[in-house]
Order: structure tokens, then sequence, then C-alpha cells
């Protein structure tokens, strides 16, 4: 139990919330003791509430980050000296789409780069990257030393929330189940230490802005947050990847700037398909069902199309492609090689039930 000094100090915190922004450091601290569970769970929550309602800084964010980065985390370390990118997202979008960005990771990995993909169980929607995989043969419950090895020997790997975080983030995010700015810390964070590129897709465009801003502060080399649109749908309706059915708002991190653009499915060499195509379906095994068709010879599909524009993404910001267009026929042509089915059939050989 924290002593009344404490408590006290805690509590002055929390009263402070409304009209005062916290540093960096400090914002470390106030989470450290929530994620340890130093401080009462009323405390926690009176906290945990005062910071949403006010909205944290960007500063903050990266405090978040800081806690969870030294006091809640097991990570991964590889010998290379190959970039290594993650793809995700926020989730709770308004769009909702196919499960993608789990077969634009193996894609991307088929292609030549290292891919280590993270992600979690749904809490507010039909399925996310545990959901899928766990249907796809993978075993959530292996150490991470699988996926180190099966990042070093075949460059992909797949790190679940469960397994990277120690205890107190997944306590706090199952007991905060609506969506907050507290979506984007999963997201943001690093299980594999040599991650320094990631595609990282958000619920609204004023986060991708935060994103990008808080990697850049967190000292990511190169990032891109996009946020799909679709023609017909009102343009704060979104997707947290890039769409197939519309533009998408992109904010690009590189070389230490930041910039601001919009893309089409055209600059991907693609024709702009209605969003029912890729619209989510309505349980985790259709959706893996849709993935499994893909990699296992569907190509010239709507789906298809979707989860390799993604790859290129992917590609692009890795430098492995010079352009969207670049980076999608390199996609298009590792799906058609069937090299993106084995990257899933050595996923399942490292960190699979049978394995």
């Amino acid at each position: 139990m924290p002593s009344e000094k404490q408590l006290r100090e805690f509590g002055h915190q929390i009263w402070s919330l409304a009209s005062k922004l916290m540093s960096r450091e400090g914002t470390c601290e106030a989470y450290r003791q929530i994620i340890l569970n130093e401080q009462p769970e009323l405390q926690q929550g009176a906290f945990l509430m005062a910071h949403i309602v006010r909205g944290p800084s960007v500063e903050e964010i990266s405090g978040v980050w800081d806690a969870l980065d030294r006091y809640d985390m097991t990570k991964i370390r590889i010998d290379t000296e190959d970039p290594v990118c993650d793809i995700v997202g926020t989730g709770a979008e308004a769009l909702k789409t196919a499960h993608c960005f789990t077969p634009a990771a193996f894609i991307a990995s088929a292609c030549g780069l290292r891919v280590a993909k993270k992600g979690t169980k749904l809490l507010i929607s039909v399925s996310d990257a545990s959901d899928i995989l766990e249907i796809l043969g993978i075993d959530l419950g292996l150490p991470l030393s699988h996926a180190k090895k099966c990042l070093e020997k075949h460059g992909i790997c797949y790190l679940p929330e469960e397994a990277f975080f120690k205890s107190g983030w997944i306590r706090l995010r199952r007991d905060m189940c609506f969506t907050s700015v507290f979506d984007i810390i999963g997201p943001l964070t690093r299980p594999c230490e040599q991650t320094d590129t990631i595609v990282i897709g958000a619920y609204a465009p004023d986060i991708c802005d935060q994103m990008i801003t808080v990697l850049m502060e967190i000292g990511i080399s190169s990032a891109i947050s996009p946020f799909g649109m679709a023609e017909g749908e009102d343009e704060d309706k979104g997707m947290d990847k890039f769409s197939l059915s519309g533009p998408t708002r992109v904010v690009e991190l590189k070389n230490d700037s930041i910039r601001y653009y919009e893309v089409t499915p055209e600059d991907f060499g693609l024709r702009t398909a209605p969003f029912s195509k890729i619209a989510g379906s309505n349980s985790a095994q259709e959706n893996a069902r849709r993935i499994s068709d893909v990699l296992e010879g569907q190509y010239d599909t709507p789906d298809a199309d979707f989860f390799c524009m993604n790859a290129a993404a992917a590609l692009y910001i890795s430098g492995m492609a010079e352009s969207y267009a670049g980076g999608m026929e390199k996609a298009k042509q590792a799906l058609a090689d069937g090299k993106a089915l084995e990257k899933l059939e050595k996923l399942r050989e490292f960190q699979g039930t049978g394995g």
C-alpha cells in the first residue's frame, strides 16, 4: 500500500490535471505507479478519467510510452542490421474493413522486408490480429523466443500483446472497453527493439498527426500513418489503413521531417473499388477465410488489392520501393509467386499450435 504522502501527492496530480500539463518524466512516473498497481483502483480510475477528459499532450503520450517501455514490456532483440518494420492500426474505425494488416505483413515480408508484427485480441471489434492468427493456426501462448527465431530465420514474426506486456497495461486496457486517445498507446509500442519503421493507421486524421509526432519524439526513423476514406461516405468516417475505396490522408515521417498529403488507389496503379468489396465480415472465422483465400490463389480480387496496397506502403516507407506504385508491383508479384503463403507457413512452423 502507498504511504499517506504518496496518496496525497498522486491525488494532487489528479486535481491539477484539468489545468496543468505534465512533463514527459512526470507522466512516466504517474503511469509507472498505475501500471505497477501502486495506487488504489479508485485513484487510478480518477487519474485516467481526468487525463482522458482533458486530453493528453504529445509530451504526455510520450511519457506513457516511456512507462510501458521501461516497466511493463518484455522485448526481443535479433542479430540484424536490416530495417525491421511493424504494420499496425489503432482499430476503432468508423468504416469496418476486412482484416488487412496481417496479410499485408506476410506480403511485405515476402518481398524481403523484415516484419515484426504486433497485435492483440478483440475488445470492441469483430476480430483483431490475434483472433485471426489463432484461427490460422498460431499459438498465442508460446514464449517470445519462438517469435525471435522466426524473425531471425524467415523475416516474419507475430508478437501478441498478451505475451510482451507483463500485466499492467493489459489490465487497464480491459477495464477501459471504450475508445479513447489511449487506444494509440498499444500500436506505438516497440516489443522488437530493432523496429525502426512503422505503418500505423489511425481512426481519425488528428490521431495520425499525433501518433507520428510521438513516434518522432521517441526516436522512430521512418513512419507513415494513413486515414482511409470511401467514396459516398462522410469525410470524417474512415478506416485505419490505406483505402481501396477512396482517397487516403497520409502523415509521413522521414529524415526528421513530417509531411502531409493524400493518395488514391490510382497512385498504387489500382482502380477504386466500392467499399462493399472490402467491408469487414461478421465473424473472425470469415475474416480469416478471406485472408486464406487470397494467400492461396485468389490474387485478382479487391481483397488482394487491398492487402497488397498496404504492404506496398510498408515497402515504400522502409525504402524498399521508390513509390507506392513500385511497392505495389513487388507486392503483387510476391503474392502471385506464393511467397506470402510461404511466410504464413513458416510462422505456423515456428509459432504454430503444432510447433
